[in-house]
């Protein structure tokens, strides 16, 4: 991880007082024990081991609107799911706040466009698809970074295409893709294939498509890997001229292979940090951010039993806080249909079926809102813990501890370094890392429909700055503090 970790073999004073009451030798009593709390948090059954937080002033980034979107396939256009008739479906976008929502993946390179289609067809998209998701996006107040086929189509028909959709989706509309995963395209679309083939293809269409639709913004190059040799030469060669993002594509493995545990999903991924370094190094000599366009947990689908488990919810946490500490300006997680795999929300052809277990790390993510991503160290000994913590744009703190610990309870201190007033907290949990049901934030389960009744924040402990709680085993907290 990103964060920082500093293993202590010991705690100090403040920390027991926070927890237990004071540890002796203060010859002010009454001022390090807080009075009783509101909504005392309970203790959780089991062992514990201390744990200390320390939020500095560094700064590391920042969370912004739009931070954590979703990610569809382009043939989800041929299902009722994105129509302001989907109503549950409104709602579950509509509780992680307004995003950004991409529509691509494989399928946009098999999608024609169909200027006189009757629409709901599958392997096209017609005008009335497209007005179709604008109600969408103008009923959940989301964005949409849109995709075209770039493989099997022509120039002409993407322009054609994209100069609809700016009609349609007006200020709905963030940004085109075009193409997906092109470091991919060799021997599936083409025989012979480069990067310096994909630039030269990319241009014409950009061309086509700037001459009808001369204001609307591009992206790219939504590669699938291949960072150094494919994202950023070909960012390089287009420039902050012709694209206002770097997008790239992110899984932690393949879900077909054996390795593709709930063990593997919750430990630190250094592939991914060092995807980012070079990812940011090369955004900033470009000028452009970068994006991690597409993302979940394992490819080819997902892991079955493992990226839709609980496991998957601490995941997506880790993961979204990494990619902000990392430079980007984002994460859209790849899902739809109702399959054993990933997809943050579970529907049988557009009908919500479920929030997954790996909706609720968004949303608990999302809840904890956004600002400068401020720099933590960790103490937890050698257990599985991260934290975050976010300055948020209203003056607070907003501290987020993730215990990927199976059996150990921390007993929680954090040092906010501020003049703390107030906080409360909340928690996130599961049965079990494999569960693929039960998971609930502060007590409750988000309905289909995106309602969402949790219980009272537990009120914290609180000490000369120092904020005190419980993290029971295999579980979140966020503790929002003013």
């Amino acid at each position: 991880m990103l964060t920082r970790r500093i293993a202590l073999g010991a705690v100090g004073c403040v920390m027991a007082d926070a927890l237990l009451g004071g540890c002796g030798g203060s010859t002010d009593g009454a001022a390090l024990t807080p009075a009783p709390p509101a909504n005392p948090q309970p203790t959780p059954s089991g062992p514990q081991t201390i744990a200390t937080v320390s939020v500095s002033a560094s700064e590391l980034g920042s969370i912004g609107t739009g931070f954590a979107g979703l990610s569809y396939e382009k043939n989800s256009m041929a299902l009722p799911r994105f129509a302001p008739a989907n109503t549950d479906l409104i709602g579950l976008f509509t509780r992680l706040g307004p995003s950004l929502l991409r529509i691509g993946g494989n399928s946009v390179d098999t999608t024609q466009w169909a200027a006189s289609g009757a629409g709901r067809t599958s392997g096209q998209v017609a005008p009335s698809d497209i007005d179709a998701l604008a109600g969408f996006l103008q009923a959940t107040g989301w964005t949409v970074l849109y995709g075209v086929n770039l493989a099997t189509s022509t120039a002409a028909a993407a322009a054609a295409e994209v100069a609809y959709a700016v009609q349609s989706l007006g200020p709905s509309l963030y940004a085109i893709e075009i193409g997906n995963e092109p470091d991919l395209y060799g021997g599936k679309y083409f025989p012979s294939w480069s990067v310096t083939d994909f630039e030269q293809r990319w241009g014409q269409f950009r061309s086509a498509i700037l001459q009808v639709s001369p204001d609307v913004k591009l992206t790219g190059p939504a590669a699938a890997g291949n960072i150094s040799s494919w994202t950023v030469p070909f960012g390089e060669h287009v420039g902050s001229g012709e694209i206002v993002l770097l997008t790239q594509h992110y899984y932690r493995g393949n879900g077909q292979s054996a390795s593709s545990t709930v063990a593997e999903l919750v430990s630190p991924d250094p592939n991914l940090i060092g995807d980012l370094v070079t990812l940011a190094a090369g955004a900033a000599a470009i000028g452009v951010p970068f994006r991690i366009a597409e993302t979940n947990s394992f490819y080819n689908g997902g892991a079955n039993g493992v990226s839709d488990s609980y496991a998957s919810s601490l995941w997506v946490i880790d993961d979204l806080f990494n990619i902000a500490q990392g430079g980007g300006v984002g994460a859209n997680l790849h899902g739809g249909g109702n399959g054993d795999g990933y997809t943050p929300i579970a529907d049988s052809d557009g009908v919500v079926v479920e929030a997954r277990p790996e909706y609720y790390g968004l949303l608990l993510f999302t809840l904890a809102g956004q600002g400068t991503l401020l720099a933590t160290s960790v103490a937890a000994g050698a257990l599985n813990v991260s934290a975050y913590a976010i300055r948020t744009q209203a003056g607070g703190l907003s501290v987020v501890v993730v215990n990927k610990d199976s059996t150990q309870n921390l007993q929680l201190s954090v040092d906010t370094g501020l003049s703390v007033t107030s906080a409360a907290l909340q928690v996130m949990t599961g049965p079990a890392l494999d569960a693929t049901s039960g998971v609930s934030i502060q007590g409750a389960a988000v309905a289909p429909d995106g309602s969402f009744a949790p219980a009272a924040p537990y009120t914290p402990g609180i000490a000369a700055g120092v904020v005190s709680g419980y993290v029971p085993a295999l579980s979140a907290v966020l503790i929002r503090v003013s």
